[in-house]
């Protein structure tokens, strides 16, 4: 294997690449584009949940629990209802997702020292955002709860009053709970993998549907320095689209990196070998470009997606589909990133994942040297 040939043939796809604007742009924008669209409109956090009230009571106390609703960052009150049927349809037109029923009898059985019922009735149509609702209301039920109580005993005489539990939460890694926080990270990883792979994967079919395949059949160019040389200029690409990443994560996004970026740009090179090897494997098995670039969108974009740990944790899924995500690279890279960025951890903390990175990169890149075959058939 001689550099000089290798050199020639990555100045050859340097070439093709830069003549092909329209492919180049692509390359560099769409990575840009899906990171913008997918980091402004994909998120967990659940805020300002829209709440509608029929005060039935009417009386200071009822007032004061709506007013602990409404000043919660979490709920945001758009409407008073005096009977349940405009309320329902407030709820079946998505108008308001939640609705709390205060009873005629609220201050009467307050001020008697009895248990007082509300009614909280959530749209249970997304289960998960109204899990997190309810979780909210209880919340704000709880706080308002213990404020009555602390005021009832003050009233008494007591001067101090000593609370049996006193829960000091601290979050670690994501002090405010920001949901872009870490699908930011993660989304950086499933990006590459589409676009790297989708860059490859019309390479060799390129050059067996042009007629040009004959050309460099016939020249002194070995497989495996066809493949390297070929390989090269969109390693380059991807790893401009990941520098492009990391600044849009730090500065539109404003996601923390804590960890080391030398660690971060070597583990996206050994990512990046791997996903253009793999679509540099698929393009030399099916010397079509239309098939090619179908096989990769997807054999990449929906495992990594789904399987990968980005969107769903892993720990929750089916005990088979958790065994094949370990076949999905981007399981290891969404990792890594997550680790990074999130918690500043190196190499130590994260050698397993490291190492099950680079042999799918070293199995991947083996693969394709040993599938081309220089002949015509």
């Amino acid at each position: 294997m001689k550099l000089r040939r290798i050199a020639a043939i990555t100045r050859k796809e340097f070439l093709h690449v830069l003549r092909d604007a329209r492919s180049l742009g692509g390359a560099i924008a769409i990575p840009l584009m899906m990171l913008v669209l997918f980091g402004y409109a994909l998120t967990l956090d659940v805020d300002n949940v829209s709440l509608a009230v029929w005060d039935q009571s009417g009386t200071q106390q009822s007032r004061d629990l709506i007013a602990a609703f409404d000043g919660s960052r979490y709920f945001l009150l758009r409407e008073y209802f005096d009977n349940f049927t405009n309320m329902g349809r407030a709820i079946d037109s998505g108008k308001v997702m939640a609705a709390m029923v205060i009873p005629r009898d609220f201050a009467q059985r307050i001020n008697g020292g009895r248990d007082a019922e509300v009614q909280f009735i959530v749209d249970g149509s997304d289960s998960n955002t109204a899990t997190i609702a309810l979780g909210y209301a209880e919340a704000v039920v709880q706080t308002f709860s213990q404020n009555l109580v602390l005021e009832t005993i003050q009233r008494r005489g007591e001067q101090h009053i000593q609370q049996p539990l006193d829960v000091r939460p601290r979050v670690w890694f994501n002090e405010d709970l920001e949901s872009r926080n870490f699908i930011i990270p993660g989304l950086i990883a499933v990006l590459m993998m589409v676009i790297a792979a989708l860059m490859t994967s019309l390479t060799i079919a390129r050059e067996w549907e042009r007629g040009t395949m004959e050309q460099l059949v016939s020249t002194p160019v070995k497989g495996p320095e066809l493949i390297i040389g070929k390989l090269i200029p969109y390693f380059a690409i991807g790893l401009f689209d990941v520098l492009l990443a990391v600044l849009m994560a730090k500065f539109v996004f404003h996601v923390p990196l804590r960890g080391s970026e030398f660690f971060l740009f070597g583990m996206a090179i050994v990512f990046l070998i791997g996903a253009m090897s793999m679509g540099m494997l698929i393009s030399i098995n099916t010397k079509n470009q239309l098939l090619a670039s179908q096989i990769a969108m997807v054999s990449t974009f929906l495992p990594s997606f789904l399987l990968s740990g980005f969107m769903f944790s892993i720990a929750n899924m089916p005990q088979v589909i958790q065994i094949i995500t370990y076949a999905v690279p981007a399981r290891y890279f969404v990792s890594l990133l997550k680790g990074i960025y999130l918690k500043g951890v190196g190499l130590q903390v994260m050698l397993g994942e490291v190492i099950l990175l680079a042999i799918y990169a070293a199995v991947m890149f083996t693969l394709a040297i040993v599938s081309f075959k220089k002949k015509l058939v």
